[in-house]
C-alpha cells in the first residue's frame, strides 16, 4: 500500500473514532481535522510535482531507470493515473470531514445552503468531463494502432519500399490526428463553408473503437474514419466552457468562515476542477479553445495550494505553446509520437532502397522509441480509463449520500404538525 493510503485510513480512522466518542465534535479537534487534510492535499500534490528520483542503479541498468523515470514526467499517462489515486484519496478524505458522525442540520445552514449546492452543480460538471475523457482515450488507443503499423513496418529486414509506403501512410494519418486545431464549435451552425473541414475537425474527439480498426490496419485509415457514432456528450457541448462553468463561484471563504468547514469544501472544489482541467488538457476533449485561461489559481498564500500552481504553470505553458498550432492533447506519450512521427515521415520521405546506414540506424533508434512509447500506452491506457470511470462512480455516490443527507436534514428542521 502506498504511504498516501496508508495515511488516508489513518485519517478516516480517527475521524471516525472521535465522531463516534463524541455527539458533537469540538472547534479544536475539527481545526485538527482541517489542518491535517489540508497537509495531506500539499504533500499528495507536491509528490506529483517532483516524484521522487528513482535508485541508483547499476551502470547496465542505466537506460532501464531512464525509460522508468520518462514514465513519471508530468502529463504521462502513468502520471495521470497517479493523479486518479490523489483525486480518489482527498475525496475519501473530504467526505469523512464533511459527513462522518455530523449534525444533518449543519450542512443545511447558512453558508452551507449556498456552498452545498454550488458544490454539487460542479460535481455534475465533472461527470461530463470524465465521460468525455474517456471517450476520448478510445482517440488515444486510434493514435496508438497507428504508430503500432508504422513500427511494425519500419522493424522489417530488410527494409524494402513497400514497408516505407506502408509506414508512410500510417505516419501522414498519424501526424495528421495528432496536430488537428481545436475549433470545432468556433464557427457555431455552420457558415463560411466550413461544414466539410468540421466533420474532419471534430472526427478525433471521441474515437470509434470498432469499423476504424480494419482500416487502421491496412495503414489506410483517415480522420474521417475515426469519426464517432454516437454522441456521449451534446454537439454543442464544450470542455473549456464546462471547466470555466465549474468555476464560478469558486472563491476562498473569509473571515470565521476561513477557519471552518468552509475551507475544505473550497480545498475540494478547486481540487475537482483542478483534475478535470489537467484530463482535458491531457487527452483530446471536445473544444477546447482557449483552455490555458479558465482555471482560476488558488491565492499563493495557502500552503496546500502551492503544489498545485506548480503543476498547473508547467501545463499551461506547454498548452499556451500548443494551442497556438492546435494539438489533440498534452500527454507526455502523444507530444513524443508527434514528434517521432515528423522526423519518421522525413526518413520514409527521402528512403532510397538501400537505405543509407547513418539514416537507417538513427531511424531504427527512433522506431524503437515509438515502440516504447506503443507499448506503455497499450499498458497504462485502459488502466487509465477504468480508474476515471471509478472517479466517475465515486463522485455519483459521493453526491447521492450528501443528497440524502440534505433531505434528512429537511426532514429534522420540518415543524411538527
Amino acid at each position: 500500500m502506498r504511504p498516501a493510503q496508508d495515511n488516508q485510513g489513518s485519517f478516516l480512522g480517527r475521524i471516525s473514532i472521535r465522531r463516534n466518542q463524541f455527539v458533537d465534535v469540538n472547534n479544536e479537534q475539527e481545526q485538527e481535522d482541517l489542518e491535517l487534510f489540508q497537509k495531506h492535499i500539499a504533500d499528495r500534490f507536491t509528490e506529483l510535482l517532483s516524484p521522487p528520483p528513482p535508485p541508483q542503479p547499476p551502470s547496465d541498468e542505466a537506460n532501464t531507470v531512464a525509460s522508468v523515470a520518462a514514465t513519471e514526467q508530468i502529463m504521462s499517462v502513468t502520471w495521470l493515473r497517479k493523479l486518479m489515486d490523489v483525486f480518489l484519496c482527498c475525496e475519501a478524505e473530504f467526505k469523512a470531514i464533511l459527513l462522518m458522525g455530523r449534525d444533518p442540520t449543519q450542512i443545511s445552514k447558512p453558508p452551507f445552503d449556498r456552498l452545498v449546492p454550488e458544490m454539487l452543480d460542479r460535481s455534475i460538471k465533472a461527470l461530463d468531463i470524465c465521460t468525455a475523457v474517456v471517450n476520448g482515450i478510445d482517440s488515444v488507443r486510434h493514435y496508438q494502432r497507428l504508430a503500432e503499423i508504422a513500427v511494425r513496418a519500419l522493424e522489417q529486414r530488410p527494409l524494402g519500399d513497400g514497408n516505407v509506403r506502408r509506414a508512410k501512410r500510417a505516419l501522414a494519418n498519424l501526424v495528421i490526428a495528432l496536430s488537428l486545431e481545436d475549433k470545432e464549435n468556433v464557427s457555431g451552425g455552420g457558415g463560411g463553408g466550413g461544414g466539410g473541414n468540421k466533420t474532419t475537425e471534430r472526427s478525433w474527439s471521441f474515437g470509434r473503437r470498432s469499423g476504424g480498426s480494419s482500416a487502421a490496419s491496412k495503414g489506410g485509415a483517415t480522420i474521417g474514419q475515426l469519426k464517432s457514432t454516437s454522441w456521449a456528450v451534446g454537439r454543442n457541448w464544450s470542455a473549456a466552457k464546462q471547466i470555466h462553468a465549474m468555476t464560478a463561484n469558486l472563491t476562498p471563504p473569509r473571515g470565521n468562515e476561513a477557519a471552518g468547514l468552509p475551507q475544505p469544501m473550497f480545498i475540494m472544489s478547486t481540487v475537482m476542477v483542478f483534475v478535470m482541467w489537467v484530463l482535458t488538457a491531457a487527452v483530446p476533449c471536445q473544444e477546447r479553445s482557449g483552455l490555458a485561461n479558465h482555471l482560476p489559481v488558488p491565492p499563493k498564500h495557502l500552503n496546500w495550494a502551492q503544489s498545485l500552481i506548480g503543476i498547473h504553470e508547467k501545463i499551461g505553458d506547454e498548452w499556451k505553446k500548443k494551442e497556438k498550432k492546435g494539438s489533440a492533447g498534452l500527454m507526455e506519450e502523444m507530444t513524443r509520437m508527434e514528434k517521432l512521427g515528423h522526423s519518421l515521415m522525413e526518413f520514409a520521405d527521402g528512403f532510397h532502397y538501400p537505405a543509407e546506414k547513418d539514416a537507417a540506424e538513427s531511424a531504427a533508434t527512433q522506431v524503437a522509441e515509438m515502440a516504447e512509447i506503443c507499448r506503455r500506452m497499450e499498458e497504462e491506457l485502459v488502466p487509465l480509463q477504468q480508474q476515471i470511470r471509478e472517479v466517475f462512480h465515486r463522485i455519483v455516490r459521493s453526491r447521492a449520500e450528501i443528497l440524502e443527507v440534505l433531505e434528512q436534514a429537511g426532514k429534522l428542521s420540518a415543524p411538527v404538525v
